[in-house]
């Protein structure tokens, strides 16, 4: 049968485009997130021993005064928001991005009461994350942008209308790691002296997972970060 080419083309094509699916699965960022969260060792925070590479899931808490997202307005310690334009050429179109903002702050882990601390830093990149997208919204020829989307496009400077009146067809996507979500975050295990008390913090010293040289800190919102033990948060 495979000698014959009428059998043996449509086998190829198929086999290339299943290559292609599970190649575009597998190296998707929430897969690869996944995969090095679970080389790490799931921790309780009292458990926690130093330099040791840790995970752990808990609810999150602020450091200090938190993000506010420009569409859903809720409180979060990290986002991710993008505008996209989609744009024709010819019979072809692709999406443009018009717009993407991204920013993280220092936040809490409260898991049984007990608080980690993590640092992320956009600007020394010590972190790599993947946020499950929150809040979606667009609009198009049929399609009006909400006032709210409207006042968000404003916000960020961009045009709902061409100039010959007409609605453009627009998406935007928020991610936020809101305040009191549970997330998993996985980096280098540490126990830090408290210069300060912190407020509801009982000890003189709080647990932290950091990032090194050789380990950025792991952060997502996913639900498949949790381990069953951590369910019940």
């Amino acid at each position: 049968m495979f000698d014959n080419p009428e059998f043996l083309i449509p086998v190829l094509i198929i086999s290339a485009i299943a290559i292609i699916i599970f190649l575009s699965i597998y190296f998707s960022k929430k897969n690869i997130i996944l995969r090095k969260l679970s080389k790490f060792k799931s921790k309780r925070i009292t458990q926690f021993r130093t330099d040791e590479l840790t995970k752990v899931s808990g609810k999150v808490l602020q450091v200090k005064e938190p993000f506010v997202a420009p569409f859903s307005k809720r409180k979060c310690v990290a986002y991710i928001f993008e505008v996209k334009q989609k744009v024709s050429r010819g019979k072809s179109s692709h999406w443009k991005t018009l717009v993407k903002k991204e920013d993280i702050q220092d936040f809490f882990i409260e898991q049984k009461s007990e608080l980690v601390m993590v640092k992320p830093s956009k600007e020394t990149s010590n972190y790599q994350s993947y946020i499950v997208v929150d809040k979606k919204i667009s609009s198009g020829a049929f399609n009006n942008p909400t006032p709210e989307f409207q006042k968000v496009l404003e916000s960020f400077g961009v045009e709902s209308e061409n100039w010959l009146g007409f609605n453009k067809t627009l998406k935007y996507s928020e991610r936020i790691i809101e305040i009191g979500e549970t997330v998993t975050v996985g980096g280098v295990a540490k126990w830090k002296i408290l210069k300060e008390p912190i407020e509801g913090h009982n000890y003189s010293k709080i647990a932290a997972l950091e990032s090194s040289a050789q380990q950025k800190l792991i952060i997502t919102d996913h639900p498949e970060a949790i381990k069953p033990i951590d369910r019940n948060i």
